[in-house]
């Protein structure tokens, strides 16, 4: 609350004539941004957080606001993330924007931003409380039911199937693993034979996979729920001799996913809209920050691609969208 009642002032004070700060003065002390905002992704590693650091970026550009990037290493890091909140909450930032790395660890400390007048919103990943202003994400359940749908059609309705969820605890994981399940029982002559969590690592899922096959000699299909998890399910697929003849159904489209779909291993992507997640993050903030209204529930959209639609202009924007 004080937080808030400061920017106002601090508003209301730069609209008189010689007050505020000049164009290259910055009132924290650094640059000509009104807010510094701090945006803490889930990880670091893969190209869906670089697509969402983009968009935050753009938000920042657009409307005065100075990101501070920052997050774990690995999806896995909860105590790490934890600790980079606090860093935040200390250095004082106007707004914080953030994707939990498990939806019940995260919540005292963004009580604690709360505390300090600091606006939380969440994006990708959320966690188990009111307190952040809004979640801005995609319809996880909607988008693994998606991918059920996708992935019956393409073993005709009928065979075995694997899922290699992300991280137990995290609330995108857990959603799209119900979703799909959800999705997958409207088909009584598929049957899910293997759970097993990548955990957000390559190596992981490749060996999962590898252990689906094995177990399951006429596996027909497998639904990863992440980046990750599908390029290390290509490799165990490729592998084994056989992309193409069990089906690979995924979230997220990084290069190497595309790729892979071009040649024929993967035969469907979820797509997400994480430079939207990161501009709509950015641009909430900075909402709350003055004032405005802010939707509890920000929705980003889902798209299947296949190979048949992914050369539409739309698609390829949607893909590409810096």
């Amino acid at each position: 609350m004080k937080k808030r009642l400061l920017a106002i002032l601090t508003v209301a004070v730069s609209a008189l004539p010689g007050c505020g700060p000049s164009n290259d003065e910055d009132p924290a002390g650094g640059d000509s941004s009104r807010y510094t905002i701090a945006v803490v992704p889930k990880g670091l590693g893969h190209q869906f957080w670089l697509t969402v650091k983009a968009g935050a970026d753009a938000a920042g550009a657009e409307f005065g606001a100075k990101i501070i990037w920052n997050g774990p290493a690995k999806e896995t890091q909860i105590a790490k993330q934890i600790d980079i909140m606090h860093d935040m909450i200390n250095r004082n930032v106007d707004a914080i924007v953030m994707a939990a790395c498990d939806e019940n660890a995260l919540v005292d400390v963004i009580q604690s931003a709360v505390d300090e007048g600091i606006p939380v919103i969440t994006i990708d990943s959320g966690v188990k409380s009111d307190l952040p202003v809004t979640f801005v994400a995609t319809d996880n359940i909607l988008g693994a039911k998606l991918a059920a749908d996708a992935l019956a059609a393409l073993i005709d309705g009928k065979g075995e199937v694997g899922i290699l969820p992300i991280v137990p605890g995290a609330a995108t994981s857990e959603m799209r693993e119900s979703g799909f399940k959800e999705g997958i029982a409207r088909y009584p002559d598929v049957k899910i034979v293997s759970t097993i969590y990548s955990m957000s690592d390559t190596a992981k899922a490749l060996a999962a996979v590898e252990d689906m096959m094995t177990a399951n000699p006429r596996l027909a299909g497998v639904f990863s729920a992440s980046e990750p998890g599908a390029i290390g399910a290509i490799q165990a697929i490729e592998t084994a001799g056989k992309a193409g003849i069990i089906k690979l159904v995924s979230f997220d489209a990084s290069k190497e996913q595309i790729a892979a779909l071009r040649r024929g291993s993967i035969q469907a992507l979820v797509v997400q809209n994480p430079f939207r997640m990161g501009y709509d993050g950015v641009k909430a903030a900075i909402d709350s920050i003055e004032g405005r209204p802010v939707e509890k529930r920000i929705d980003t959209g889902v798209t299947i691609v296949t190979l048949d639609n992914l050369d539409d202009p739309e698609i390829q924007k949607l893909l590409n969208p810096v």
